[in-house]
């Protein structure tokens, strides 16, 4: 199916034939999925998600202004639509009693002390609230500085770096009892 059978395909839709939304189903359900995967890391829940942006896509036909491609008008509502179900999720928290102790460091099995140490940490991160973990992401994971990390959130600096302060005192509580918290307290 080509950009114009997609075309004939909305025109019959709009013009009260129900039963031509399927055929642009079945074209675009495999790369709608693809994409809420993208966004949740579950195949289940990508499915659910896709059905949802085809039933908003549906009622929102109208809407399409055939100046771009309906691919391309398809995937900013799909987009829209993951975006809206992913900020509904609560990550779920993680009790101190649910963090690995860490064996001493100046043992003999050191490597394998940072890597525990490093799992605990991004495990601890990923339970962080979202404002907190995008800029502990960027800043610590990806080593951005405070300014590249702003321009990439959209955020002014002065915010990533009292969002940074916030993140490291939550870490500390977190991790305080696992494990020590040495590099997450350099300062930005």
């Amino acid at each position: 199916m080509s950009e114009d059978a997609d075309r004939r395909q909305v025109e019959r839709v709009l013009a009260g034939d129900t039963e031509a939304f399927e055929p642009l189903v079945h074209r675009w359900q495999g790369p709608l999925v693809n994409l809420a995967y993208r966004f949740c890391r579950d195949r289940g829940r990508a499915e659910e998600m896709a059905q949802e942006a085809f039933l908003k896509a549906y009622r929102s036909l109208g809407q399409w202004r055939r100046e771009s491609a309906f691919s391309t008008w398809l995937f900013a509502v799909a987009a829209n639509v993951y975006r809206s179900q992913m900020r509904r999720i609560v990550p779920p928290s993680v009790s101190i009693a649910e963090v690995p102790e860490i064996a001493d460091p100046r043992g003999g099995d050191a490597p394998l002390v940072r890597a525990d140490r490093n799992r605990a940490i991004r495990r601890a991160v990923l339970h962080l609230p979202a404002k907190y973990r995008d800029v502990v992401t960027l800043f610590y994971f990806h080593e951005e500085n405070v300014e590249r990390t702003s321009q990439t959130l959209g955020l002014r600096e002065g915010t990533v770096k009292a969002r940074l302060n916030r993140a490291r005192e939550l870490l500390r509580l977190r991790l305080s009892t696992a494990l020590p918290v040495r590099g997450l307290t350099e300062e930005s």
